[in-house]
């Protein structure tokens, strides 16, 4: 229960980006009305995998950034990325969310039967 409070809590953070009194209130309110959903609890390993993508995934997005700006990306292309076995809804949205934070990458589609739809952006090869 701690945990679904504190990742709605960090959610609405996010999106308010308004730490003020009446802001931590509603969001509290709010996180507590919801309704809880039972999925698969994610496991302590998965939490720290995702924890370390996250934060790779922002030097990342710096390096493909200049990337992009340097070297031009002409072509691009649709690929299907498969989902970890029973991920829980809370870690494909963070999946979902990496992919995307990147600037050559974004979700397309997420498919219930396990697959991303990823679009990305490439430099065109040499023939």
């Amino acid at each position: 229960m701690v945990g679904h409070l504190i990742f709605r809590l960090t959610i609405w953070f996010l999106l308010t980006a308004n730490l003020s009194w009446l802001n931590i209130l509603i969001g509290l309110s709010i996180s507590l009305l919801l309704p809880r959903g039972y999925t698969n609890p994610e496991t302590l390993k998965e939490w720290l995998s995702i924890l370390g993508k996250i934060l790779w995934a922002i030097p990342l997005a710096y390096i493909e950034a200049f990337d992009l700006i340097l070297r031009p990306h002409n072509d691009e292309d649709m690929v299907c990325e498969q989902v970890e076995k029973k991920r829980s809804h809370r870690l494909v949205f963070l999946d979902i969310l990496l992919i995307t934070f990147t600037p050559k990458t974004i979700v397309v589609k997420y498919h219930e039967e396990g697959w991303y739809e990823v679009h990305r952006v490439t430099r065109r090869k040499k023939p």
